[in-house]
């Protein structure tokens, strides 16, 4: 069985300079530290690398740049690569500098790459993804989706195990 992966995005009106989590969750504020204990303790176990981070960035050029990656058959090297540009780095992979950084350490040609982004080849595509997103009313990232299914956030594996066998 394949799973595919999907970015949906949350915030799609975050600027290219991004965002502070403080000013995204404001009146909130103590959810983002609970929130990213929580992050740090499931990262742990999985053997992910995770840093707190205080800002988010718009993932839609990734998330093009992604989908292009795909194409070439390289888009599991590219998504660890935006994971680790962002999660661990905290990059903005917003900045098509960064994304083409990121895109030579998963083995892309860069011009191809640089010409994906000006030519926004897969902005399509991920209009689609992003409606099918709405559509299924998905509020949190990651969300995986199986068999009509879900498990929101970043969940345990009994909870992916769950998923797969409940009937």
């Amino acid at each position: 069985m394949q799973l595919r992966w999907r970015v949906f995005p949350l915030h799609p009106e975050t600027p290219q300079e991004g965002r502070e989590l403080s000013e995204l969750f404001a009146g909130r504020e103590a959810m983002i530290h609970d929130m990213q204990i929580r992050l740090q303790q499931v990262a742990a176990a999985e053997g992910l690398p995770l840093t707190e981070r205080r800002r988010t960035y718009n993932s839609r050029l990734a998330q093009e740049l992604g989908k292009w990656a795909e194409e070439q058959g390289k888009g599991d090297q590219f998504r660890h690569a935006v994971y680790s540009a962002y999660f661990v780095d905290g990059v903005n992979i917003a900045l098509h500098e960064e994304l083409l950084r990121i895109s030579k350490s998963a083995g892309l040609p860069m011009h191809k790459a640089r010409e994906a982004l000006t030519e926004r080849s897969q902005a399509a595509a991920v209009d689609a993804d992003w409606q099918r997103a709405m559509d299924l009313r998905i509020t949190a990232v990651p969300t995986h989706l199986y068999q009509g299914r879900r498990v929101a956030g970043f969940a345990d594996y009994d909870d992916f195990e769950r998923l797969i066998s409940e009937k």
